[in-house]
């Protein structure tokens, strides 16, 4: 396995595709659309008409549109239909050789602010097998707040985000600020439009951080957005998304 090839990158976009695999043939509805429209509208079909959550998909292109990873969700059906966006994963993230260079491991979690004991986590991994930085939640009454944690469990950054997550006509960002306080990136919930936002479960991030930030900093903070989609913007059938600590 490779190290992420992070260094001279200083944003990226995340895009879940949601393309899924799970479901037999006859189940599938094939709605029409644009060309790169169908997976999102797969997606939609399948928790709409039979409720049935299948594993994530992800594309993560840097700032010139140029695809360099992809991701996706491992776990078993039970879980994933069970457990909700609370539920534990593997994440394997490949480059375009196939070959893996970041895994991603979140634990089941609860996810209220009635109990600090048991927040959201996330490992990450770089190579496969090397922990380098923890993504954790910080417990606070109405605001979302994650450090971002070295190998010694030392806090090097930290992601502060709104009131309300929830996305209405425009971005939503969680601001990433070092250990002095500075804002020097942002993670963004970005809008896609009415009916996207409205009818799929596929959602666009952006990423921006400093180029020279490190590079093992960098890919913590990726897992840092696989993080705040699971907490605030998986939808599973009709629970619909978290807007706040709250739920």
């Amino acid at each position: 396995s490779e190290s992420p090839d992070l260094g001279l990158i200083k944003n990226l976009a995340l895009m879940k595709t949601a393309v899924h695999k799970s479901q037999p043939e006859q189940s599938r509805a094939k709605v029409p659309g644009r060309i790169g429209e169908n997976h999102s509208q797969t997606k939609l079909v399948e928790t709409s008409i039979i409720g049935f959550e299948t594993n994530n998909q992800y594309e993560i292109k840097n700032s010139m549109g140029q695809k360099i990873y992809s991701a996706k969700e491992q776990n078993d059906c039970c879980t994933r239909n069970c457990c909700g966006p609370q539920r534990s994963f593997d994440l394997k993230i490949k480059d375009q050789n196939d070959q893996e260079v970041i895994h991603l491991i979140k634990p089941f979690r609860c996810t209220s602010c009635m109990c600090p004991c048991c927040l959201q986590e996330m490992e990450v991994q770089a190579p496969p097998g090397t922990t380098i930085g923890y993504v954790i939640q910080n417990w606070h009454p109405f605001l979302p707040k994650l450090s971002l944690l070295g190998t010694a469990n030392e806090t090097l950054l930290t992601i502060e985000g709104p009131l309300c997550a929830i996305s209405c006509c425009g971005d939503v960002d969680f601001d990433v600020c070092a250990s002095d306080g500075h804002v020097i990136g942002r993670i963004s919930k970005q809008w896609s439009g009415l009916i996207k936002e409205g009818l799929t479960d596929a959602d666009n991030f952006g990423i921006s951080f400093p180029m020279d930030l490190d590079v093992k900093m960098k890919a913590v903070l990726l897992g840092a957005c696989f993080l705040i989609d699971f907490m605030f913007f998986e939808n599973v059938g009709d629970s619909g998304q978290r807007c706040s600590v709250f739920g």
